[in-house]
């Protein structure tokens, strides 16, 4: 009777898929809160290149120093039409050429250790008597510039995939550049040969 009740348990299988599905859940709920946050933030990076690409081309007008925090809040308002509660900040900096964009300043690297030192003659190209790994001057620019403009968006995730998936963070950073050149509303200045300085 006892054999007879024990060959009836493996046998029913009723209940199996529960237990299975059971199992599969949690899993199965990371994959899906991973996919929503990716897709969040896909969509997110997508709205803020839009609102940056305005926001750029609006800051390229002379005069645009005058209207900043116009055209920031309007980058702002379209952000935060898809993340409500984020934080954005702007940084702008001006390049005499597209090529300097990003760029050191060039220097002659007697000594071949790679760093500009022992008065190695270097270009000041931005004027400021000191050798700079990016020489971008801060700010708007003049007519001809180049304007790296760069916006940092930072935001609470929608989903909390900090709480299930290991080394997340509970907030996620998004940060998108462009460059343009200002209109030539003017002579661009500083477009003499830089000066000629010794690194320290």
């Amino acid at each position: 009777m006892i054999g007879a009740f024990r060959h009836r348990l493996r046998a029913d299988q009723r209940g199996a898929t529960l237990v299975e599905f059971a199992l599969i859940l949690p899993a199965l709920m990371v994959l899906v809160l991973g996919i929503f946050d990716l897709s969040y933030n896909v969509y997110t990076n997508e709205m803020l290149q839009g609102a940056i690409q305005r926001g750029a081309r609006a800051s390229t007008l002379e005069g645009a120093a005058a209207q900043q925090t116009n055209i920031d809040d309007l980058v702002k308002a379209e952000v935060h039409t898809v993340a409500a509660n984020a934080t954005v900040t702007f940084a702008r900096k001006s390049y005499a050429s597209f090529t300097a964009v990003g760029r050191p300043e060039d220097y002659s690297d007697i000594n071949a250790n790679a760093v500009c030192d022992n008065g190695e003659p270097f270009e000041d190209a931005n004027g400021n008597g000191a050798w700079d790994k990016d020489p971008g001057q801060a700010g708007f620019g003049g007519a001809r510039d180049a304007v790296l403009y760069t916006v940092t968006v930072t935001y609470p995730r929608l989903v909390p995939v900090a709480a299930v998936i290991p080394g997340q963070n509970a907030n996620f950073t998004l940060q998108s550049s462009t460059v343009l050149r200002n209109q030539p509303f003017g002579v661009q200045s500083g477009t003499a040969a830089p000066a000629i300085a010794n690194c320290p």
